[in-house]
């Protein structure tokens, strides 16, 4: 099989690791885990590029040098990517990017990352109401036919959308899973907050938004209204500002949802971006105080 998704995220990763003289996507990617899913096993000398915040301050002070805590996993992990397959993805993001691929590409990173730790990846998306879902599964060629798989199913015009994938997750899982949903504002917006409780009572649980355009410029498209918006709305520098203070709100108030129910979340615009955004959301979820 041509990994034509996964060689392209090799390369990424790489390109990226360079610059940070070290794998330190790889490394947060490890800490990820949460409470009973992570061991203390020793101390040991703290090294340029470590985090600060595994610093054992009470033993560096006994021992006058900085110590930092190294932790080992249990054992193999289920991560589970949720797709957001609804017809908006074919739109752009606020960096003229389309949200699939950027959606696909974030996806793409997390299970290379994760099988590469040796843990298990596995999909869920909706498919013109009908679930689907790939098994949990610990090599580069499984993520390579989810991926294309994805590719070909985004976009469909789903009524029911991510509430039911999530919905459908939420009975359906005997396994403990860490569950990264991957939608944009309008997904994210349609989810209840009764399914959300469900789902993070066992599961650990991440957000990644997928930024939209915003309503401006020339021949924007309105997939809603199946047409082109009128330049007189793009230039009104009135209804655009109204715009951009409307999609903040609603994105601050469903972060501050999703942190009431111990669930992290970040937006990602381009592909550039995702290794860093996939940093910050891993380091959100580790170090949540959520109390």
């Amino acid at each position: 099989m041509n990994l034509k998704y996964i060689n392209k995220i090799k390369a990424n990763i790489s390109i990226f690791s360079s610059k940070k003289t070290n794998n330190i996507l790889d490394g947060t990617y490890k800490s990820i885990y949460r409470g009973k899913s992570m061991n203390f096993e020793n101390l040991r000398e703290y090294v340029i590029n470590d985090d600060i915040k595994d610093i054992d301050w009470k033993s560096s002070a006994r021992h006058r040098s900085l110590l930092v805590k190294q932790f080992i996993a249990e054992k193999k992990h289920n991560i589970m990517l949720v797709m957001d397959t609804g017809l908006k993805m074919s739109a752009d993001t606020d960096s003229n990017e389309i949200k699939k691929d950027v959606a696909l590409y974030t996806a793409g990173t997390i299970g290379y990352l994760a099988i590469k730790n040796n843990d298990y990846v596995g999909m869920t998306y909706n498919k013109n109401d009908l679930i689907i879902t790939k098994k949990l599964r610990y090599n580069l060629y499984n993520l390579e036919e989810y991926l294309t798989e994805y590719d070909k199913n985004a976009c469909l015009n789903n009524n029911e959308g991510l509430e039911k994938t999530l919905t459908y997750l939420s009975r359906n899982s005997k396994k403990k899973m860490i569950i990264f949903v991957i939608t944009d504002l309008k997904g994210l917006n349609s989810i209840s907050t009764k399914i959300l409780k469900e789902l993070s009572l066992m599961h650990d649980v991440l957000f990644i938004n997928i930024n939209d355009a915003y309503m401006f410029g020339d021949n924007l498209y309105d997939l809603d209204s199946n047409e082109y918006l009128p330049n007189i709305l793009l230039n009104d520098e009135k209804l655009v500002n109204m715009e951009k203070e409307t999609k903040e709100k609603i994105y601050n108030d469903n972060k501050e949802r999703l942190r009431k129910n111990k669930i992290c979340l970040i937006s990602i615009s381009n592909l550039k971006e995702i290794n860093n955004k996939i940093i910050e959301l891993l380091e959100s979820h580790k170090y949540a105080n959520f109390s």
